[in-house]
């Protein structure tokens, strides 16, 4: 697929994201680039999320590499999902309304459901990974997905499970907490954890507490995350299993304003990384000259301000645990 790179709707770590259009069809796509010789993470996304095909999930596009300037980039090409981040949103809005979350949470449960099948762990579900598009949200960046029983560990310390934060284990169980802390960001547009603080690793890790629920939600909301955030992780429902909890109920209401009104259009560009290439086709860049004119901040976060630790094989508890705590520029959403 030939195509066009529009504006940067996001940023992470080694990696940029792009509106972008195809030169043929004129489909708006979204393209993750990185240097090739950094790109191995990327590579691996590439490859998972080639061989996936589900609703829930965000879709593969193909990838390839290209020149910009003097530089190899190697770009995922994914299908682009207009309405931004459910975290964006959350903030936001201090809070997606009731329906709007318990319908979120089931396609979100119906995303993992899919994954865990296929045997592949997540390792980094929270807001900022979950896309709205116009038939509600999708699960995206599995930059640090892996095989179950893979020996490493990723992801984000805030929504990480206790068992991940001691290095012990990553397994089906952890995304289901992570889930938790989803829809807690998800209702009330802060983070699971009130404090954005080495301690509170420790505190995920070895206290035994959970994250305080939210007050506003229904008991039935309350109820579906005592079932997620379990200390223990045999005792963490399953993907399958959430499915038939009474909170999903009639989760599949008709589209929101979040859906649509609130978020047509696309997002907007943010200062970071430019990537100079050879662009041709001036009714694609008029496309996303005008995308970028109807949008709002909306915006795709890719883990622009937290630290994702990627490729990390199994340590003892103590020195992983440390490791997350001395990370100079650790930040959390």
């Amino acid at each position: 697929m030939e195509w066009t790179r529009g504006h940067i709707i996001g940023h992470g770590a080694t990696a940029a994201v792009s509106a972008a259009t195809s030169r043929k069809s004129g489909e708006i796509i979204a393209v993750k680039s990185a240097e090739l010789q950094r790109s191995k993470a990327l590579q691996r996304e590439a490859e998972i999320l080639s061989g996936l095909d589900c609703p829930y999930i965000i879709g593969f596009r193909g990838c390839d590499v290209t020149r910009e300037g003097d530089t190899a980039v190697f770009n995922l090409k994914m299908e682009y999902a207009p309405g931004g981040t459910v975290a964006d949103a959350a903030r936001r809005l201090g809070g997606v309304d009731g329906p709007t979350a318990r319908r979120y949470t089931c396609q979100i449960v119906k995303g993992l459901k899919y994954l865990h099948s296929k045997g592949i762990v997540h390792c980094d579900l929270k807001g900022s990974n979950i896309l709205i598009c116009d038939g509600g949200v999708k699960i995206a960046d599995l930059g640090c997905a892996k095989a179950a029983g893979a020996a490493a560990i990723g992801g984000t310390p805030m929504y990480m499970a206790p068992e991940v934060a001691r290095g012990e284990d990553q397994g089906f169980p952890s995304d289901v907490w992570s889930l938790g802390c989803t829809l807690i960001q998800m209702s009330t547009g802060k983070s699971p954890w009130p404090d954005a603080a080495a301690a509170t690793v420790r505190r995920i890790a070895f206290s035994g507490e959970v994250p305080e629920f939210p007050e506003a939600v229904s008991e039935l909301c309350k109820d579906f995350l005592s079932k997620c955030l379990r200390v223990v992780p045999a005792e963490r429902w399953t993907a399958t299993e959430l499915l038939r909890h009474p909170f999903l109920e009639e989760s599949e209401s008709p589209t929101s304003v979040l859906d649509r009104s609130v978020w047509a259009g696309g997002e907007s560009c943010e200062d970071s990384v430019h990537m100079d290439g050879e662009y041709s086709s001036e009714s694609a860049m008029q496309r996303m000259k005008e995308l970028g004119k109807i949008s709002g901040d909306e915006k795709w976060e890719w883990g622009h301000s937290w630290i994702t630790v990627r490729e990390v094989n199994f340590v003892n508890s103590e020195k992983w645990t440390q490791e997350l705590l001395t990370l100079d520029n650790f930040q959390f959403l």
